[in-house]
């Protein structure tokens, strides 16, 4: 039993000595030697490291629960991350593009002044609202004359018609008179034909053979007569005719000068083309406006989505694929609408200024190519040209 003892006594002496042993020798050391104080310390926290990194396994296998959860939530990320890229990849989006529609410049046609103004900056109106208007009082004027050279013509054409109705009744007549004038001188040539015949028999006298043979003449004149007479009424129907013609074109010339007249006269009164709102109103009443001189702006309802993709995002870009859109004056709210159609070209091909890139020094940039989106639905909201939009085209 004592030498067990003694044994254990010399096994466990060199393990507290080591540890007891610095604490003496900081003690016992004079307090000018540091460096030796500084070594001990760095051989203990080398000590300590070493019982620390020993016991990492250990803390797993003390907390199983907090690693399991730390694994789970990794895995949960890698799995977020693939699935995002791998929705990412079917859908193609861009922040230049914005709200676009066909404005309406609204402008005289004719010279005046203006007498109304009916709408103010920025008003609703419905197509065919009047937008402002211009004294007509010239313009009436002038459709008055104008009405009275349709209304002359149509005389001058019902007098040649009433001409040549009676000009018919002279043909009738003269027709009847020739006919009378033929049976005459059939009659005069059956008399001097048997005037001739009793003189030659010795039973008429030479005077009465004369007197036939007179009468034959007159009738024969007056049947030339008649058919001369007949002649002229016939030509004269002709010269009816043409004059006819002339009052006709003077009656399409009148009611052309009528119809420029009323067209005219419609011009005074400007309404809007389309249902939208009145915008950027220079217009005054009194102002006296110029033909093609700009009073207002018009921007319609009818708006779309007007999106400046990437070249590189058409590959899988077409028409009728949907789109969610999203605007920046309404973040809370999502629009929908689906691709209408893919620009035949570039923006910068159809500009003030287009790239010339057969010139100079040449340096590849990535074209924008313009899409117009049209939405599913009326919005329902207040959008004009030039609105921040962003639209996201699911292309697979």
């Amino acid at each position: 039993m004592d030498a067990k003892t003694d044994r254990k006594e010399r096994e466990t002496a060199p393990t507290e000595e080591p540890r007891a042993q610095p604490r003496a020798d900081r003690q016992q050391r004079p307090p000018g030697d540091d460096k030796h104080v500084e070594d001990a310390q760095a051989q203990d926290a080398q000590a300590n490291d070493g019982s620390s990194d020993g016991n990492k396994p250990g803390l797993i296998r003390r907390h199983p629960y907090i690693a399991a959860i730390v694994a789970i939530l990794i895995l949960l990320v890698i799995a977020a991350a693939v699935i995002w890229w791998i929705n990412a990849r079917r859908y193609e989006w861009t922040d230049d593009a914005f709200i676009d529609a066909r404005t309406v410049t609204i402008g005289a046609e004719i010279a005046g002044r203006i007498t109304d103004v009916a709408v103010t900056d920025n008003q609703p109106v419905e197509a065919g609202a009047v937008l402002l208007r211009i004294d007509d009082s010239d313009y009436q004027a002038s459709l008055k004359q104008a009405e009275a050279g349709v209304a002359a013509a149509q005389a001058e054409i019902a007098n040649i018609q009433a001409q040549t109705q009676a000009q018919n009744s002279k043909i009738d007549v003269a027709g009847k008179q020739v006919a009378q004038a033929q049976a005459a001188l059939e009659f005069a040539k059956s008399e001097d034909q048997r005037n001739r015949e009793l003189l030659a028999k010795g039973t008429a006298t030479q005077q009465q053979a004369q007197q036939a043979a007179s009468t034959l003449r007159q009738d024969q004149a007056t049947l030339d007569a008649a058919n001369a007479n007949a002649e002229a009424a016939k030509s004269q129907v002709a010269v009816l005719q043409a004059q006819g013609k002339s009052a006709e074109a003077k009656l399409r010339q009148a009611e052309a000068a009528e119809d420029q007249a009323k067209t005219t006269l419609t011009r005074t009164t400007i309404t809007a083309p389309v249902a939208g709102h009145a915008t950027n109103i220079t217009a005054a009443k009194g102002t006296y406006a110029q033909p093609g001189q700009v009073l207002m702006m018009f921007v319609p309802k009818d708006v779309w989505v007007k999106a400046n993709f990437k070249e590189t995002q058409l590959d899988l870009m077409r028409p009728g694929q949907p789109v969610d859109i999203a605007i920046d004056a309404y973040p809370e709210k999502t629009f929908h609408g689906h691709v209408d159609s893919v620009q035949a070209g570039s923006g910068t091909a159809f500009s003030l200024l287009p790239a010339e890139n057969a010139t100079g020094n040449f340096v590849k940039v990535v074209q924008r190519v313009p899409v117009k989106i049209v939405f599913d639905q009326p919005p329902g909201v207040y959008l004009g040209p030039g609105m921040s939009v962003v639209p996201t085209v699911k292309v697979r």
